[in-house]
């Protein structure tokens, strides 16, 4: 069950603003499980770095948490972050992944973002975070 305890580190969820401050986390109340969280955009821009013209992508982000989990406004405004920024498909994508690797150490993520056809040339970009084992 969710407690209000859960919620202490979650300064955007509720909030009127729309101004990103870091990614934000709550407590997996499953640790001891694994299961998969996907999340996912059509909504995400970025600019190239070069042209300065926009790019367009279907973000999916799937996950198996470890010890937390990604709070959803949080990542809407990161995504938000990127709106004017210029940077290469290939790098936003693993800036994605290791984002949310600092935020939520995960125990697997997989980031895909597939941007839309610009110059008749379509990107789809596919990063990856395994956990290393402890043995």
């Amino acid at each position: 069950m969710t407690i209000s305890k859960d919620m202490s580190d979650l300064s955007l969820l509720g909030s009127a603003t729309n101004e990103f401050n870091g990614l934000e986390a709550f407590p997996n109340k499953n640790p001891e499980r694994d299961y998969t969280v996907t999340l996912t955009t059509d909504e995400f821009t970025c600019v190239c770095p070069k042209t300065g013209q926009p790019d367009f992508a279907a973000i999916t982000i799937s996950y198996v948490p470890d010890q937390k989990i990604v709070e959803s406004k949080s990542l809407k405004l990161y995504f938000q972050s990127f709106r004017n920024k210029g940077v290469f498909h290939e790098h936003v994508t693993n800036m994605i992944l290791d984002d949310l690797i600092d935020a939520i150490q995960p125990r697997w993520c997989h980031v895909q973002a597939d941007f839309g056809i610009r110059g008749g040339v379509a990107i789809k970009v596919d990063a990856e975070f395994i956990q290393e084992q402890e043995n």
